[in-house]
């Protein structure tokens, strides 16, 4: 199995990468192969909506970062998307990274079956993380990914979605902040758990396909 972890934030190796990670690191203890992708790494260009995907599932553009990673996509059993969030939504890195997979959905769902997972993190509790999470993952379902979520049989369901906050709580007008996404037990908690569920359904989909 293969898994493939795309980080839409702007800050390499930060809260979104370090939760990615966590994900990557339970699944592969039970032997996926696993890669991390920084979008900030990468040359995305814009969309230019030439609509050639609308005749034929190839995107104009060639020649920056993104037939590679389309490439990636193609190659994984399963994809997870993370995103802090700025500003109410999806970064903006990683929104021009969506637009840029249309020629993968116009003319046929090329991604159709695999897994899909998302998570996001944001400084404040009810900081836009819910609605990002909404928008992340109905982009994965419009491309026909099979949405996986933390729960897991014969355990605590914690939460349907992973979703961190470094927010701790109010020192009368002054914030408390945690250092680190690695000190919110729930997210950490969470995180691992969708690595072992994305395993987990990955498993059960190989039994299913043996004659």
């Amino acid at each position: 199995m293969k898994i493939l972890a795309i980080n839409g934030s702007h800050r390499k190796g930060m809260n979104t990468a370090t939760m990615l990670r966590l994900v990557l690191e339970e699944a592969a203890q039970g032997g996926a192969k696993t890669e991390l992708v920084e979008l900030v790494d990468c040359r995305i260009e814009y969309c230019l909506s030439c609509n050639q995907c609308l005749r034929e599932p190839k995107c104009s553009i060639r020649d920056d970062d993104m037939p590679a990673l389309a490439e990636k996509m193609l190659a994984a059993d399963a994809v997870i998307l993370g995103s802090p969030v700025y500003f109410g939504n999806v970064t903006a890195r990683l929104k021009t990274f969506m637009d840029r997979t249309r020629w993968l959905h116009m003319r046929k769902n090329l991604l159709e079956g695999k897994l899909g997972a998302a998570l996001t993190h944001a400084g404040l509790q009810n900081g836009g993380q819910e609605i990002t999470q909404m928008i992340l993952e109905r982009f994965l379902l419009s491309h026909g990914f099979q949405l996986v979520e933390p729960r897991e049989p014969g355990r605590p369901i914690y939460n349907s979605a992973v979703m961190g906050t470094l927010f701790v709580g109010l020192d009368g007008d002054r914030f408390r902040w945690r250092k680190g996404i690695q000190e919110d037990a729930l997210a950490v908690a969470m995180c691992r758990a969708l690595g072992r569920n994305l395993l987990r359904r990955a498993k059960g989909r190989e039994r299913v396909d043996v004659p």
